[in-house]
C-alpha cells in the first residue's frame, strides 16, 4: 500500500469520526430580564419556625414565594394557610427523622400572565398495558410548557443550591393536561385544575431545568383536608418520588383511599419496606436532603438518570409491577 493511499484512508477515518460524533447539548443561558423583585416578609420569624431543627438530622431546605398581585377574588390560598400547611408537614415528617428548614418567605409582584399556567404539554402517547405507569412515564416523560418554564425562570432566584432546594410557589391556577379513555379504543384529553402540583421527576424525568426542579405550586388550601396535608403530600411526590400509591395500591392519576400520605384522603402514614413500597427508604435517599457536617451541607447523591422512578440511586428500593389494560383487551 503506497504512502498516498495510507494518508487518504487516515483522512477519511478522521473525517467520519468527527462527523458522526454527537454534538454536546448545552443549557440555554438564563434570562434575568423578567426576574421578580422579591422582599422577605419580616412578620415570619424564621428562628421560631426552625426552632425544632436538630444538628445532624436529614434536612430539606424550603423557600416560599407568595405573589403580592394575586387577583382580589382569589381566596383559595392565604399566607396563613401556607404556613399552617408547612407547619403540619413538619409534624407529619417528624417521625421519619427528616426535618424541614424554612429558608425564607418572600413576596413580590409577578408577571400577571404567570398567575395561571399550563404545567405540561398535552401528551401524545397514552399509557397502555404493555408497561407499568412508571415505565411509561420514563419512556414518554411530561414536557414542561414554555409558559411554565418562563414563569419559573422569572420567579426562582438564582442560588448555589437551586437544584437541591424545594420552592413552594403560590399561583392562582395550574392546569395539568392528561389522556384518558373516553370510549372503546378512543382517548380524550382532559385537564385537571390542581390544588398543588409537585412537578415530580418520576413524571418529568430530566425535562425540567435543574434550577427549577424543586418547584411545587400551591393553588388551593381552602378546605380543611387540603390545608393540613397538601404541602406534606406534595413533598412526598418530590422527595419519595412516587405517585398516588400505598402498600397494595398501585400508582394512579387520582386514587382516593385512607391510610397513606400519598393517597387522596386523610392518611399521613409513610410506610417502609417492600410492603410499604419503600416510601420511607426512598425519602431518605432523596437528592434534596442533606446533613450538616463541619458547617457544610452534604447532600445525598444526585440522580444518575434524571430521576425516573427506577433511577439507579434507588437500587432495590423499587416495585416492579405489571401494567393494567386501560381498555377491553379484545379491542
Amino acid at each position: 500500500m503506497n504512502k498516498a493511499l495510507i494518508v487518504t484512508l487516515l483522512s477519511l477515518v478522521i473525517f467520519f469520526s468527527c462527523s458522526t460524533k454527537k454534538p454536546q447539548v448545552t443549557a440555554p443561558e438564563r434570562d434575568t430580564s423578567n426576574q421578580v423583585e422579591w422582599s422577605e416578609l419580616a412578620d415570619i420569624k424564621l428562628d421560631e419556625v426552625n426552632s425544632d431543627l436538630k444538628e445532624g438530622n436529614l434536612t430539606v431546605d424550603i423557600g416560599i414565594y407568595f405573589p403580592s398581585n394575586l387577583d382580589p377574588d382569589f381566596d383559595k390560598v392565604s399566607l396563613e394557610s401556607v404556613m399552617e400547611s408547612f407547619l403540619a408537614a413538619k409534624e407529619i415528617y417528624k417521625p421519619t427523622g427528616v426535618q424541614l428548614n424554612l429558608l425564607f418567605v418572600k413576596t413580590g409582584e409577578i408577571d400577571p400572565s404567570y398567575l395561571a399556567i399550563q404545567a405540561n404539554e398535552i401528551p401524545g402517547v397514552p399509557a397502555t398495558e404493555y408497561a407499568n405507569t412508571y415505565v411509561n412515564m420514563r419512556r414518554n416523560p411530561s414536557q414542561l410548557t414554555d409558559q411554565a418554564r418562563a414563569a419559573f425562570e422569572s420567579i426562582i432566584e438564582p442560588a448555589q443550591d437551586n437544584s437541591r432546594t424545594v420552592y413552594l410557589v403560590v399561583l392562582q391556577d395550574v392546569f395539568f393536561p392528561f389522556l384518558e379513555v373516553s370510549e372503546g379504543r378512543n382517548w380524550t384529553v382532559k385537564s385537571v385544575r390542581t390544588g398543588g402540583l409537585s412537578f415530580p421527576t418520576y413524571s418529568y424525568v430530566d425535562q425540567i431545568p435543574a434550577p427549577y426542579r424543586g418547584v411545587i405550586t400551591l393553588s388551593n388550601l381552602s378546605r380543611g383536608d387540603r390545608s393540613r396535608r397538601t404541602v406534606a403530600h406534595e413533598l412526598g411526590h418530590k422527595l419519595m418520588n412516587v405517585s398516588h400509591e400505598y402498600r397494595e395500591t398501585h400508582p394512579g392519576h387520582e386514587v382516593y383511599a385512607d391510610g397513606g400520605l400519598m393517597l387522596y384522603g386523610d392518611g399521613e402514614d409513610i410506610p417502609s419496606g417492600p410492603e410499604g413500597r419503600w416510601h420511607l427508604e426512598r425519602l431518605m435517599i432523596s437528592p434534596f436532603l442533606y446533613r450538616m457536617e463541619d458547617g457544610k451541607k452534604v447532600f445525598n447523591p444526585d440522580y444518575q438518570e434524571g430521576g425516573h422512578y427506577y433511577d439507579p440511586i434507588y437500587k432495590e428500593k423499587v416495585v416492579h409491577f405489571k401494567g393494567t389494560p386501560p381498555i377491553d383487551p379484545n379491542w
